[in-house]
């Protein structure tokens, strides 16, 4: 007989969906268009640069065909704001995450770019370019965690100050996992505690998916142990009442 799965997606799944990100890539050697089932890639013409998903980027990497180009936000500098967001400016919540990007019209009206139904392409979290060369820096996407660990792992000679990075985001990963701990405190509350998990990562989740369930069912218990306790209280005051009513009316008729 099989296990049961266990609920939503492992580290590993989460680790997968990653490699699907756009990353920007700058070509050693010409490499023509390869079709895939989301479409064709770029065809590769160095030195120009080009976005290709991250699992093709690696591919590229380990053969020496390519260099990646690190999204703003692993950069030390850009790391050392998110902490310094998360640890003095908003000690409860998350960084916010990146925004989505816009394109601007013939008017320089600028929009979302999938705010259209008959656009190309249409994006949404957490497949937007947020991995690429044009990322913000200063905002963290939904897979920075998994991200960084591949880019540390395969090319941590194109991340710059490989070593401070890797020290930066074990500090960051750190924060946000007490930040995690710490913010079931509002599931106490019952039906209104409300959790946000906005800014919070894919594998940030997937970690803490258990720990939080386990909180869940915790809270849910004691609110059911509480509940019973007070209709049983409330049934016994309710007899209490009924047999005081029952004396007096055998006083008024003189029993």
């Amino acid at each position: 007989m099989a296990l049961p799965l266990p609920p939503g997606l492992v580290p590993t799944e989460i680790a997968f969906l990653c490699e699907m990100e756009l990353v920007t890539v700058v070509p050693r050697q010409r490499l023509e268009a390869i079709q895939l089932l989301a479409g064709a890639t770029p065809n590769l013409r160095p030195p120009h640069r080009s976005n290709i998903p991250l699992w093709l980027a690696i591919l590229l990497k380990k053969q020496r065909r390519a260099n990646i180009v690190p999204p703003p936000w692993l950069h030390p500098d850009s790391l050392r704001d998110v902490i310094h967001h998360e640890t003095k400016i908003d000690t409860n919540g998350w960084a916010p995450p990146p925004p989505p990007p816009v394109v601007a019209d013939s008017r320089g009206n600028a929009r979302p770019l999938n705010s259209h139904a008959n656009d190309d392409v249409l994006l949404s979290p957490p497949f937007l370019p947020s991995c690429t060369s044009d990322a913000p820096s200063g905002a963290l996407p939904f897979h920075w965690f998994e991200f960084a660990e591949i880019m540390l792992a395969h090319a941590s000679d194109d991340v710059p100050a490989s070593a401070e990075v890797r020290s930066l985001l074990r500090d960051l990963q750190e924060v946000r996992a007490a930040k995690m701990r710490a913010s079931t405190v509002q599931l106490e509350t019952g039906v209104d505690g409300v959790m946000s998990l906005r800014g919070v990562g894919a594998m940030e989740l997937a970690e803490s998916r258990g720990f939080i369930t386990g909180v869940v069912e915790g809270v849910r218990k004691i609110g059911a142990s509480a509940e019973l306790t007070r209709r049983e209280e409330q049934e016994q005051r309710g007899g209490r009442e009924a047999d005081e009513d029952d004396e007096a009316s055998d006083e008024e008729m003189g029993f």
